[in-house]
């Protein structure tokens, strides 16, 4: 490893060595030559491998020395190349406007000699400077009328260049769709290159633009070959990546992958100290956590990143931040605090609205730009005779006539200004009312939400409570009046002993029923009240079912109903007290609905990796109407074989228990032919990967 660390070293010195020796003989060699055409070639030759150096101030002085050369012999190929070879020197050094003067004037030369390319290259260079300027509309056409051109003769080097600028305007102009295209050809060339910063980057902006498009399984599919590229900056560039693949899965509902993406965002922002990355993925961690109804570990992330952004600044993060604490507290129904945030969010939006026009007015202002180009024709020596020509009396009376008329211009100019300005602030005004107007009525219409929630609750609540008395004046009461008469009847003496013993199976069959009456309103009370919260452990579902069939036994014999057992041991992971309380309401159900010489079968198999009992009877079965009822309803019930009466409630609550245990539970059945009713339980503990989170 450390002969190719030495190689790759002993490479970069020789290619400098190299240049620098390029330089050098070329250097000599123009000291040497005659004033003629070669020695033009030859100070262009020397300029470009400066250019190539990036050594500007030593290329700006030999292109100069170069320039008086070719102006002396009026070599037109060589003025054409020297006054393009400025215009590159003066962009690189951010001087736009000699650049775009010495472009005007490379394409006045080009166009005498009528070099197509030459042309092409000067507008596409012009272009990519009106693009950096935000100029975007005069950037696009001046490189749309040069890439046919530069594509017909596949100049990559020039095209990467000019792919990058295109995709930059469209997108400033969102028009993605193109954007993305020349996004597409500049990562060819990237590809092909193998410069991986560059590939990483365009693939970032592919990303991007289809997550703004809500394209975002191809969103997140550019983002995972990011994270697949072997690169040496990896945990930085992860870092950046992570939380971006964690927001497009949460806007693409795979919350799972997300709460896998971003725990490890979390972890690596946090190691490395890169507090924007962690500003983004504690936003992301909260949009994720409320939309899985997490709302208290969403408060704890977006209050973090709240505190984040006090000290490091990003209006896009900031704002994104409001709009999610806004939710989430609206959420919990503190409207107070939630008003608080949507009050922030607008302010922050509106002062952002306002620095963005006043940016545009500046550069629609600024009355130096390119826009001239195509028609700017003056050249150096006509500038040069313009500047040296004396002013002639007329000339002169002429000129003072323009001053005295450009200084009223200006006074105009500044009293329309400051009208413009009061204008202005006085439609600022307006616009703030307006806002605190809408900002109270939007308070109005959180307060009324929470007005109309709290009715709804209170109108379950008293639904609630008329069934609770429903059941307990009609069934319950029943069922203990006929317990108390056969008491007072014995009390009272009024019944022998072989009458007495006659009716224990009935006075058993009441007390039974009152029994699972009240043990089904006790859980059906609490499920409603929301109070139920499963303690899952793992235990042996054989146990629950066998204890259970001792329950029966006396109705089995009584109803002479056969039960076989085809259980065997097997583990679930579950609320032990849950699942007791499903198999005795199904084992009870599978005993009402049969008549004498039925038979329940009870059985248990693994699939999937799940434990499936089966509770199947011989009875008299469901019609598919009321098994769409069966557990939608609080109030659905039927009699069983021998007249039993039920509240409606078993298989409510059965559903209730079993979802709580991330399980699942159905019926089959065939009318008159019996019914088979089916829970699923899982074996190990179900992990949820937003726990990670916490």
């Amino acid at each position: 490893m450390k002969k190719i660390i030495y190689l790759i070293i002993l490479l970069f010195v020789s290619f400098g060595y190299a240049q620098t020796k390029n330089i050098d003989s070329l250097t000599v060699a123009l000291a040497f030559q005659q004033t003629d055409a070669s020695k033009i070639a030859t100070s262009i030759e020397l300029v470009e491998e400066l250019y190539d150096h990036k050594d500007y101030n030593l290329a700006l002085k030999y292109v100069l020395e170069a320039d008086k050369l070719a102006s002396k012999l009026n070599y037109i190929p060589g003025l054409g190349r020297i006054a393009y070879l400025k215009a590159l020197i003066y962009n690189k050094k951010e001087d736009y406007l000699n650049a775009i003067n010495h472009y005007t004037e490379a394409k006045t030369l080009y166009e005498s000699l009528d070099d197509t390319l030459a042309i092409a290259r000067i507008n596409n260079q012009v272009g990519l400077i009106e693009i950096s300027r935000g100029y975007y509309k005069q950037g696009l056409e001046h490189i749309l009328s040069a890439i046919n051109e530069l594509e017909k003769r596949h100049l990559e080097k020039e095209l990467k260049d000019t792919y990058k600028g295109l995709a930059s305007a469209y997108f400033n102009n969102e028009k993605y769709d193109k954007a993305i295209e020349f996004n597409l050809k500049r990562l060819e060339i990237e590809d092909l290159n193998g410069d991986k910063n560059s590939v990483i980057e365009v693939i970032k902006n592919l990303a991007e633009l289809y997550s703004l498009k809500k394209e975002h399984r191809k969103s997140i599919e550019y983002y995972e070959r990011i994270l697949m590229l072997n690169h040496i900056n990896n945990d930085s560039i992860r870092s950046d990546i992570l939380p971006k693949l964690g927001h497009e899965y949460v806007q693409y509902r795979d919350y799972d992958k997300a709460g896998l993406y971003l725990s490890e965002s979390i972890d690596l922002n946090r190691k490395t100290k890169n507090i924007p990355g962690l500003i983004e993925t504690l936003n992301n961690c909260g949009e994720l956590n409320y939309k899985r109804g997490k709302t208290g570990l969403a408060k704890l992330r977006l209050v973090e990143a709240n505190s984040l952004l006090k000290t490091n600044q990003d209006k896009t993060e900031e704002l994104k931040n409001y709009l999610l604490l806004k939710i989430v507290d609206s959420i919990q129904h503190d409207y107070q605090r939630a008003f608080t945030w949507q009050s922030k969010y607008h302010n922050l939006k509106d002062s952002l609205k306002v620095a963005a026009t006043a940016l545009s007015t500046n550069k629609e202002g600024q009355i130096q730009g390119i826009e001239g180009f195509d028609t700017l024709q003056t050249g150096k020596n006509s500038k040069a005779s313009y500047l040296n020509t004396p002013l002639s009396g007329d000339t002169k009376k002429k000129f003072d006539r323009l001053q005295i008329i450009t200084y009223a211009l200006l006074a105009a100019f500044v009293i329309v200004s400051t009208f413009l300005v009061l204008i202005y602030l006085n439609r600022d005004r307006r616009i703030k009312h307006t806002l605190d107007l809408e900002a109270k009525n939007e308070k109005i219409e959180i307060q009324n939400k929470a007005i109309l929630e709290q009715s709804a609750h209170l109108e379950n609540i008293n639904n609630i409570k008329d069934r609770l008395f429903s059941i307990v004046s009609h069934d319950l009461k029943d069922s203990l009046t006929s317990i108390n008469g056969f008491i007072d009847l014995l009390k009272d003496g009024s019944l022998t002993r072989q009458e007495f013993d006659r009716l224990i199976p009935e006075l058993s069959e009441n007390a039974n029923n009152a029994s699972l009456l009240l043990f089904n309103l006790l859980n059906w009370s609490k499920s409603q009240m929301q109070s139920l919260e499963p303690n899952a452990t793992l235990f042996d579902i054989r146990e629950v079912i066998l204890d259970k069939i001792k329950l029966i036994e006396h109705k089995l014999v009584d109803k002479d109903i056969e039960l076989i057992d085809n259980t065997l041991r097997d583990f679930v992971y579950a609320d032990y007290s849950m699942v007791e309380i499903v198999i005795q309401n199904l084992l009870a159900n599978a005993v009402k609905f049969t008549k004498a010489g039925d038979s329940i079968t009870i059985s248990n198999q693994i699939n999937n990796g799940k434990s499936i009992i089966s509770i199947e009877d011989t009875g008299i079965g469901i019609s598919q109407t009321n098994i769409q009822k069966l557990f939608k309803s609080n109030t659905f019930s039927t009699r069983g074989t021998k007249n039993e009466k039920g509240t409606g409630l078993g298989l409510s609550i059965c559903k209730e228990l079993i979802d709580l245990n991330k399980g699942k539970i159905w019926v089959e059945s065939i009318v008159n032919s019996g019914s088979t009713f089916f829970v699923e339980l899982p074996k190990t503990q179900q992990e949820s990967p937003e726990l990670s989170l916490g």
